[in-house]
């Protein structure tokens, strides 16, 4: 653990929350893609399988469970709950996701560090948490109407990977052999997306303007 590896941790939970707030108070998921919000989970629910299997800490255990049970509420609250569904732009929100899936599974199949069942789809959750804000930012770009607390969960989840590749390059010039390239590819394929985001986020920011993405 250090400084970058926190301020990642407490970023990412920081967008969870920036979000459940706006579905559970608001009670509107207006500007937000079910499609990603689907892809994470399937992302949290590979990635920890190992909380079955090895304990590492509280802290690591507890942030796991954190992130599953707010992916998979997420996802509830937009498909089931009576009030936050009818705000589900489910017209433009047509991005077709499912055909990330395959790819991830079949490029975790072909490139990982070591082929295990386990191994094999902690990779596939590297590579699909890459792409799983595609449906996120096209939804963005087609509705152009991007409210504050939506826009302030986009960035702090592109501020999360940037605090992680900094934990990444300090890892590296302070730990003997830490060289991980599949997790340092799939984070900068992931960060880079986030770009033009971020440029039209600060430029939002600077002029004191409402965000809006170019269609």
């Amino acid at each position: 653990m250090n400084i970058f590896r926190l301020a990642g941790d407490m970023t990412h939970l920081a967008s969870v929350l920036v979000l459940l707030l706006k579905i559970h108070t608001i009670k509107s998921c207006a500007g937000v893609s079910l499609k990603t919000q689907e892809l994470y989970a399937i992302v949290f629910a590979t990635r920890y399988l190992d909380i079955f299997t090895s304990f590492y800490s509280i802290y690591n255990t507890l942030m796991k469970l954190i992130f599953l049970g707010s992916s998979f509420s997420i996802v509830w609250y937009m498909r089931y709950h009576k009030t936050v569904r009818r705000t589900y732009d489910r017209e433009q929100d047509t991005f077709r996701h499912w055909f990330l899936v395959l790819p991830c599974l079949l490029l975790a199949l072909l490139i990982h560090e070591k082929f295990t069942f386990l191994e094999v789809l902690w990779t596939f959750s590297l590579y699909l948490e890459a792409v799983a804000i595609l449906p996120q930012l096209v939804l963005l770009q087609r509705t152009r109407n991007i409210d504050n607390l939506t826009g302030q969960y986009v960035f702090l989840l592109g501020g999360y990977r940037g605090f992680y590749i900094l934990n990444w390059i300090y890892r590296y010039l302070t730990e003997p052999h830490f060289v991980h390239w599949i997790t340092w590819i799939a984070g900068l394929v992931q960060t880079l997306l986030y770009a033009d985001f971020f440029y039209y986020y600060f430029q939002s920011w600077k002029n004191n303007k409402k965000l809006q993405l170019p269609a």
